[in-house]
């Protein structure tokens, strides 16, 4: 039987902080007992994790170009074959050893968020069209209503870039280096605009 439109109600938002990282990331404020250690904290990837290692780097600007110190990140991802840890991932068994989640705070001095993690694989989109390797990021910090939601894709992945389905829908292309992590080495740097000239691209989900 199908529910009507009004049976759960949209609760009122409100600004992610200042709690934010007391619900989320206690550790980290020095609220110790809570949880032995922040959820999402720590490497997504151990020694028997398949695939190629990778550190994140970047800080949530905003509009004056000043690094946000009291965001909170999150990021999401397939793991090198292209599947979730998640129980409607349905395509194939995804590696024991890949969380494909992490939470961090960005530093409290420099702005910075980091993430020990693996490159993903390609995952398809609903049409089953391959999507370039990716992670999607989720962010909050104090004066956001609402999550921000990303994409950081890879430098070196000019090919699957170009054909990428999601990437292909944004309209205004100028924009579309706003979602493309620098890669040097095994370290992608992916900094992200809240404002501005070079304000990233977020998603609508």
């Amino acid at each position: 039987m199908v529910q009507p439109l009004n049976y759960l109600k949209e609760s009122p938002s409100q600004t992610a902080g200042p709690y934010v990282h007391i619900g989320c990331t206690p550790n980290f404020t020095g609220i110790h007992g809570v949880y032995e250690t922040d959820l999402g904290s720590g490497p997504l990837c151990n020694d028997k994790t398949r695939g190629e290692r990778i550190t994140i780097r970047g800080r949530v600007i905003d509009g004056s170009g000043t690094p946000l110190r009291d965001a909170l990140v999150e990021i999401w991802q397939a793991d090198a074959d292209g599947y979730y840890n998640s129980p409607s991932e349905t395509r194939g068994k995804a590696d024991p050893n890949f969380f494909g989640w992490g939470r961090c705070p960005a530093d409290m001095a420099t702005g910075e968020f980091v993430f020990e993690t693996i490159k993903p694989g390609r995952v398809p989109f609903n049409d089953g069209r391959l999507m370039a390797p990716h992670v999607t990021l989720w962010i909050v910090a104090r004066g956001i209503n609402i999550g921000l939601h990303t994409r950081m894709y890879f430098s070196d992945e000019e090919a699957a870039n170009a054909e990428d389905p999601v990437l292909n829908r944004i309209e205004h292309r100028v924009r579309v280096p706003t979602l493309i992590g620098k890669r040097e080495g095994n370290t992608v740097t992916f900094d992200i605009y809240l404002q501005g000239e070079n304000e990233t691209v977020f998603f609508d989900i």
